[in-house]
């Protein structure tokens, strides 16, 4: 599957969405940090995500 979201200008910085394919298993109604993780050996990029504690 691939998948390709926009990044888009919003003030002063770079943003973009997360499809919500990528999100199927977070739980609904609680809050999460997104993880973004490069390695630089296989100059790839992965997502994690991390329930936030408040």
């Amino acid at each position: 599957m691939k998948l390709k979201r926009k990044l888009y200008t919003r003030g002063h910085s770079y943003e973009t969405t997360i499809p919500k394919p990528i999100l199927f298993e977070l739980k609904q109604g609680k809050k999460h940090n997104v993880v973004f993780k490069y390695d630089p050996k296989k100059k790839k990029w992965y997502i994690e995500f991390e329930e936030r504690k408040e």
